[in-house]
């Protein structure tokens, strides 16, 4: 039976919410959160900025790390910037205009009050990585420098040339080690989670496997936050880092905790296209290189000249001609699909036709290559050293691709789950970004939630909530262990004739054709079919080499895409369900005339959050309805 979620949302005008919320909020005094336990998923920003700031208020922390170094968290990758609404280029920013931008961004899918508390804290944010001494980008006098990224037409990304993530990564993890070395945080590397452990109802604890030994070893708490990033490589080929995964957050999905909106995923416009069949991975080219690169494809189809010898009267810069307010910084759901039009339409360039052109010509003779270098420099050399070519030169190629995933487990106002005790933190949970993400803004929430949300969040359900000492011997801890023991077990056992990554080469073939930038109810049903009969085969024929009890990344690998397996087929039951398009979901079936996405208010405004029945079986459905009361419905326009 469908239950109604509370997202325990406070009362009041909304640029008040959540200053009331914190002072209406209990406290742990200092003596007793030396008391408190807290564990952290995940080393990337959001994981260790929660890590750093809890170690800091006086809790003890035992933060969790698949790879050998939090510094290799998925994190790292991010290229383009922050956004904050600090208006340093007095061009008409503000807290409510990123608010605004980032509610109709996301295509009028997300809850106000955490996107209006989101734009509030971008602010402290680049105070407190200034203050830690992260190198973002200034001016000739010294100023933060600020540039433009795609659905805003003010500046207001703050960025460290193409590194942004990984300065800002080294920020929280500098901070986090602080903690570590004063004894506050305990950190666990090369472990991944594998179960959460439910005790009278409440998050106390997990399972992990330690990756070098093979040993399946649990850890209590009075609480537990899931820092574990997003699940595009069910799609097999994304931006994604390969060990990103939805183990953790899937299985926490299992023991209770609903996942929303998992159809809601990414696709980011510029990224180098797949180049051949054994590609395991796809590199993204960051976004701010719309500032000054110009898309555009050939006007006519099969048009094949080199691009120097095609005039700019036989190119269609498309994006700003459909989009001439927004330009080539049009949002990725946008910038996305009408590359996928162009392409479609004939029109795509390179060896395989799947791409299009992103110029730098017209910039670098206007500003110079000095000031073009300055800007893109390690951006540009990445690009040549993958593909060979100068873009100096010549244009670069792009195409899209998966990236990030706006789905996550359900979290209220609070950033708990509906598993009592189980916190979520950046892209792992839902909340912030609707049906589209606005570039820019993944770092802003990882970090927000870490620094600034989590510390008050996690204090309020300590002091209101009675956690005994549990030690990992209770039956919860066996139980889960034994569970996890017995899934690895059937796994080395099969002794198939398939790889794990043919496998999830096929569900990602299915998932890109029928769950990708388009969607139909005819493709989706037909996904559904063919995963369910994949996933039938998986655990009966795929061939798992090596041993249990040692370093297996192939297991690793399997446990994973047993995961994605079941998963995909909540995306596509989940893109089903959704009968109106809306950002990154674009059902073919709702469109406008000229090929705009076309939601539906009467009957999806809500998200949409689906509570575990069984593997195979169709998940239950629960809604929280979605009310604009700051920013009124309307449709989206970018032209």
């Amino acid at each position: 039976m469908s239950q109604k979620l509370d997202s325990q949302v406070p009362s009041g005008d909304i640029s008040e919410k959540w200053t009331k919320h914190k002072f209406n909020m209990k406290l742990v005094n200092p003596a007793n959160k030396r008391k408190h336990t807290i564990i952290v998923v995940g080393t990337g920003l959001a994981g260790a900025s929660a890590a750093a700031s809890l170690g800091e208020l006086g809790y003890n922390v035992k933060a969790f790390c698949v790879h050998e170094s939090p510094r290799r968290a998925h994190s790292v990758a991010a290229q383009g910037g922050i956004n904050a609404a600090k208006n340093y280029k007095n061009d008409g920013d503000s807290v409510y205009r990123l608010f605004y931008d980032t509610v109709k961004g996301g295509d009028f899918r997300a809850r106000e009050a955490n996107v209006h508390r989101l734009a509030e804290i971008s602010t402290s944010i680049i105070d407190q990585c200034v203050a830690q001494g992260v190198p973002f980008a200034r001016e000739y006098g010294g100023l933060l420098s600020n540039r433009s990224f795609g659905g805003a037409q003010v500046s207001r990304t703050f960025y460290a040339r193409g590194q942004t993530g990984q300065q800002l990564l080294i920020g929280a993890y500098q901070a986090m080690m602080r903690q570590v070395d004063r004894k506050q945080v305990e950190l666990f590397t090369r472990r991944e989670m594998l179960d959460l452990v439910i005790v009278e109802g409440k998050a106390r604890g997990i399972v992990v496997r330690n990756l070098l030994s093979g040993a399946i070893e649990s850890y209590s708490a009075d609480s537990v936050i899931l820092a574990t990033g997003g699940y595009s490589n069910v799609f097999f080929l994304s931006t994604n880092a390969m060990a990103c995964a939805v183990t953790a957050a899937w299985r926490a999905h299992k023991k209770g905790a609903f996942f929303a909106n998992p159809c809601f995923t990414q696709i980011h416009p510029t990224c180098i296209p797949v180049a051949g069949e054994m590609q395991s991975k796809l590199t993204l080219m960051s976004e701010s290189l719309r500032n000054d690169g110009r898309v555009w494809v050939p006007k006519t189809a099969g048009d094949k000249r080199h691009p120097s010898q095609i005039p700019d009267n036989e190119r269609d810069y498309y994006l700003e001609r459909v989009y001439p307010s927004f330009g080539n910084l049009a949002p990725r759901d946008i910038a996305s699909r009408q590359a996928k039009f162009a392409v479609d339409s004939g029109r795509g360039v390179g060896p395989t036709g799947v791409a299009v052109y992103l110029d730098f010509r017209d910039a670098i003779n206007r500003l110079g290559k000095k000031a073009i270098s300055e800007r893109y420099g390690n951006l540009f050399q990445m690009y040549a050293k993958i593909t060979g070519e100068d873009p100096y030169e010549v244009p670069m190629r792009m195409f899209p691709a998966p990236h990030y995933t706006m789905g996550g487990l359900w979290v209220d106002y609070n950033l708990m789950s509906t598993v009592p005790g189980l916190f979520v933190a950046g892209e792992a949970n839902f909340s912030d970004h609707g049906a589209n993400r606005l570039g820019a803004s993944a770092l802003m929430q990882g970090l927000a939630d870490g620094y600034f949300v989590l510390p008050y969040t996690i204090g309020n359900y300590l002091a209101n909530t009675k956690t005994d000492k549990l030690e990992t011997s209770h039956d919860a801890f066996k139980g889960a262990e034994n569970a996890v023991k017995s899934e690895i077990s059937k796994l080395m056992n099969i002794k198939g004739n398939r790889s794990v990554d043919s496998f999830h080469k096929e569900l990602g073939r299915t998932m890109w054709e029928y769950c990708g930038m388009s969607r139909s109810a005819e493709g989706l049903k037909k996904a559904l079919g063919d995963i369910s009969k994949l996933r039938e085969e998986f655990w009966t024929n795929v061939r798992v080499p090596g041993d249990a009890s040692y370093v297996n990344p192939e297991l690793e690998k399997a446990c994973r895409v047993a995961d994605f397996l079941e998963q995909g087929e909540l995306m596509c039951q989940d893109a089903l369900e959704r009968n109106e398009s809306c950002g990154g979901h674009f059902r073919e079936e709702y469109q406008t005339p000229d090929n705009e996405a076309k939601r539906d208010d009467e009957n999806f405004c809500h998200v949409a959050a689906w509570e575990f029945q069984g593997v195979g079986k169709k998940a239950q459905l629960h809604k929280e309805e979605l009310k604009f009361e700051n920013v009124k419905l309307s449709t989206r326009s970018y032209k």
